[in-house]
């Protein structure tokens, strides 16, 4: 197990079950898990679309995580936000508040993916057309876009700790700091988790521009060219 301090992020490069049981509960659990749909990689290809990069295939997405799994995720945080929820549903209770991320196009792949949650209130869609991950620079084969996990972020309230036990790249902690949270991120692919120190560091070092995007409430809206944060009014000029 390695662990490393960037800023406001505590990153593990272990196995989620090894940390898991060490870590204090946290206000909210985001995260991205396996599907066991063997999309850990994808050769790349061209098309109408723009086609596909090409990710190599390390074998980590052969099957979805254990039901332990899940037991020990549910017990880490308050709230839980958690993609490809439609995979794992017969391993989590009932819930009203599901997050449909709409990708804004209707091409040969998916028009959207579901998260499933453990809050009790209305069901959520964010519209973010997929080339979003353009700007980001997608650096792994199921990355989020920053936006996007922003947002999930601000369905949960107002959390200020926020955990991913499976990081990837670090698009969950990229949003979290960028709000100005804590975060914890474990990710045990060492190709990956080299990606999120670099990212995460990148944005801790990087002057805040918009420091008053988010008020004490933790409220506002924030949008991302390159690694910035734009205020409300200046959202609404772009839009």
């Amino acid at each position: 197990m390695e662990k490393v301090v960037i800023g406001n992020a505590t990153l593990y490069h272990a196995d989620c079950m090894d940390v898991l049981p060490t870590l204090e509960r946290v206000d909210l659990l985001c995260c991205d898990p396996p599907y066991g749909i063997n999309k850990d990689g994808q050769k790349l290809t061209t098309g109408g679309h723009g086609g596909r990069k090409a990710y190599e295939f390390l074998g980590w997405d052969g099957e979805r995580p254990s039901a332990s799994v899940f037991r020990q995720i549910l017990d880490a945080a308050d709230k839980h936000i958690i993609w490809g929820g439609n995979y794992f549903a017969d391993l989590f209770p009932p819930s009203m508040r599901w997050l449909v991320w709409d990708k804004g196009q209707r091409i040969n792949q998916s028009d959207g993916e579901l998260a499933w949650t453990s809050m009790q209130s209305a069901l959520r869609i964010c519209t973010l057309n997929r080339v979003e991950l353009l700007t980001d620079g997608a650096q792994h084969p199921t990355q989020k876009p920053v936006r996007l996990m922003t947002w999930c972020i601000e369905q949960a309230g107002n959390p200020q700790t926020i955990l991913d036990p499976f990081a990837g790249s670090g698009t969950t902690g990229v949003a979290a700091l960028q709000m100005g949270k804590t975060f914890i991120g474990i990710e045990r692919e060492r190709k990956y988790f080299d990606i999120m120190c670099e990212r995460l560091r990148r944005v801790v070092d990087a002057p805040p521009l918009f420091p008053f995007a988010y008020d004490k409430a933790g409220k506002g809206t924030a949008d991302l060219q390159g690694d910035l944060l734009l205020p409300p009014s200046e959202i609404n000029e772009m839009a």
